[in-house]
Formats: C-alpha cells, structure tokens, sequence
C-alpha cells in the first residue's frame, strides 16, 4: 500500500512539519484505516507517534494539543498514542504503516 491508496488524504510536507516541529521520529498508521472496513464518514484514524527520547519528557498534556493539531491536519478523529500496549502490541506491529520518518 502507498500513500496514495489510502482513505485519507496525507499532505507529506504538511506531516513532516508537524513531526519536525514536536521532535517525532516516526509518525505512522494501523487500525481500520488501513483495511476495507474503514468508514469514510464515521472511522477515527489510529496513529503511533514515536518521539524522541528527549521530547516525551515533560510533554504532559501536550499530547492533547498535538492530537488535536492532527486531527485538523487529517480532517478526522485522530485515536493518538505513544506507545503500544503490550497485550495489542505484537498484533499492530507488523501493520504500521509510516507516514514519516526522520531522515
């Protein structure tokens, strides 16, 4: 799957800012957006945002602004998180899907 196959519309250069701008090493996709089941009107979009070391700390209730922030730049619902809960972990690993990633 590209960029371009899925159900939402991604502005890469648009992404990479909002990453660079909150020190995001890798911004990607998993869920229903990724599969047929996805409601176009109704569906949220799950995200794993991966940061670095040095950003999560005292980012508090930041994390509000920036899904938020995200949420208007998908035009959906944005389901936002840090880190995978180990008990779905093992099954969203291998349907991440990239968006960005830090050169």
């Amino acid at each position: 799957m590209s960029v371009s196959e899925l159900p939402i519309r991604i502005d890469r250069e648009r992404i990479a800012a909002f990453c660079r701008e909150r020190g995001i090493l890798r911004l990607s996709l998993f869920g229903s957006v990724l599969r047929d089941d996805f409601d176009a009107v109704r569906s949220g979009v799950d995200v794993l945002a991966e940061y670095e070391p040095e950003s999560l700390k005292g980012l508090g209730w930041d994390i509000i602004v920036h899904r938020e922030a995200l949420s208007h730049l998908l035009g959906r619902t944005v389901d936002y998180c840090t880190r995978l809960h180990p008990l779905i972990a093992a099954r969203v690993r291998h349907q991440l899907f990239p968006i960005y990633e830090r050169p």
